[in-house]
């Protein structure tokens, strides 16, 4: 029993670790990887009017080009619609409620239109975290340099328009230029703020919030059983520290007696 106990308590402390690292990890590589800082995303998962305002958005801004082919019509009553809901506002493309959320354009045309074929954004929520996809959606910026006259701080000459730039009308980026701390004779461009140069349908704040929306169904739509994990999950837990001390109280009775 004596050895039982140490083996679980060596199993629990390794996969803290392991979890902490793998945290970690996966935080600094999101860092790493936008070089911007990023803001967090409010939690909405768990709300069912935020999802049904970002399933949406989702289909007006993002669906002409972006699939999510491993979601179905079908899956969105689980955040409380009904199925004459999702065919008259969320259907666009002559779709039946339990196909799945496929696009019309070929990859062919998308790659020749845009380099490259726009990414599925089934999971997109679960590959770069719901922080980087809300700072994303708002640091678009106008940038005649570029192809699409868009450019964006989290993502730097990337290939997407502004998709949502009617609601947050057109901005640019204002940079100063400054001295490398390390290498003085290297000037680096920084970030200073934007600059509002025709209005969006709007305000700073409303738009904020609906990209929140956004973000959380698209966060929902990469792992729609997640509130039912975590729940199952501190079950699990509390089962295991009710299970540790039953353990640890039978052990007690049984070495009681030996000496």
């Amino acid at each position: 029993m004596q050895a039982i106990l140490s083996i679980f308590n060596h199993i629990c402390r390794t996969s803290a670790v392991i979890a902490t690292c793998g945290f970690l990890f996966l935080a600094e590589v999101n860092a790493n990887e936008a070089g911007f800082p990023l803001d967090a995303a409010p939690q909405r998962v768990s709300n069912h009017a935020s999802l049904q305002n970002g399933a949406k958005l989702y289909v007006n801004y993002c669906a002409g080009c972006h699939s999510a082919e491993s979601v179905r019509y079908s899956s969105l009553r689980d955040i409380g619609l009904t199925d004459k809901q999702i065919k008259d506002n969320l259907i666009l493309n002559g779709a039946k409620v339990g196909d799945l959320m496929t696009i019309s354009m070929s990859a062919k045309d998308a790659k020749e239109w845009f380099g490259k074929a726009p990414p599925d954004l089934s999971v997109e929520a679960r590959a770069r975290g719901a922080d980087w996809i809300y700072t994303y959606l708002r640091t678009f910026y106008k940038d005649d340099s570029t192809p699409t006259g868009w450019n964006n701080l989290v993502y730097p000459n990337v290939g997407m328009p502004h998709a949502l730039w009617q609601l947050q009308g057109e901005r640019g980026a204002k940079f100063a230029e400054v001295k490398d701390p390390h290498d003085p004779s290297r000037i680096e461009k920084k970030f200073i703020g934007f600059e509002q140069i025709t209005p969006g349908t709007m305000k700073s704040a409303e738009y904020d919030d609906n990209v929140a929306d956004l973000v959380a169904f698209m966060s929902w739509m990469a792992e729609p059983v997640q509130l039912e994990r975590k729940r199952l999950g501190v079950l699990v837990v509390l089962f295991l520290a009710l299970f540790a001390v039953f353990a640890w109280r039978l052990n007690k009775a049984y070495w009681k007696n030996i000496h």
